[in-house]
């Protein structure tokens, strides 16, 4: 297990030298790439109720994509995290504007009090973010394990995509289990169906 820690964390040093060398015309080229691959992709296009996330740091952004998603009156659910990262409520937004808030953690979030709670096995597609990924779903996180836990407990009908730029992805993530694993990974250059 400290080996796969050590080599998960030369992927991640790999992974962000790589994206610090992209120009930011680079960047924004990649993201409208993704942003666009996503959002024409079929499963997404046919999903109810899509779980997306408010990007954070090294995340891609997704506020496009969330703002777009409402326009077309697809059903937007997005995490309010515990303290301590432990827990979520899965809540759905009708309006980015007026839905989403600032907490004291200064991170942007659903409000609780107006927006209504859905539960895991509502969710057709759920967007998972992550540092580094390979063909075979693999993924590194944040650290926390946060997502982990959400995508063993999200069904199997559920579809778990991750979007990434061509530069987040790696010959092989050694994964402790892969229950772990996501099914698609959407990239500004192609989708990649879990083999």
């Amino acid at each position: 297990m400290n080996e796969t820690k050590i080599s998960k964390k030369s992927l991640i040093g790999e992974v962000l030298e790589k994206m610090s060398m992209l120009t930011e015309e680079e960047k924004v080229a990649k993201q409208k790439a993704v942003e666009s691959n996503l959002l024409s992709f079929a499963n997404f296009l046919e999903a109810e109720l899509v779980l997306l996330y408010i990007q954070r740091s090294t995340e891609l952004p997704t506020e496009k994509i969330i703002r777009t998603s409402l326009d077309v009156r697809k059903g937007i659910v997005l995490p309010a995290y515990s303290e301590s990262r432990h827990s979520i409520t899965l809540l759905r937004i009708n309006n980015y504007d007026s839905d989403i808030i600032k907490t004291e953690s200064d991170v942007l979030e659903p409000d609780t009090n107006l927006c209504k709670k859905i539960p895991l096995d509502m969710i057709d597609v759920a967007l998972i973010p992550g540092l580094a990924f390979d063909e075979k779903g693999g993924r590194v996180g944040f650290g926390d394990g946060f997502y982990n836990r959400l995508i063993s407990k999200l069904p199997e009908t559920t579809r778990k995509i991750a979007i990434a730029f061509e530069e987040q992805l790696v010959e092989h993530i050694p994964m402790e289990s892969r229950k772990y694993n996501l099914d698609i990974i959407i990239t500004d250059k192609r989708t990649i169906f879990k083999i």
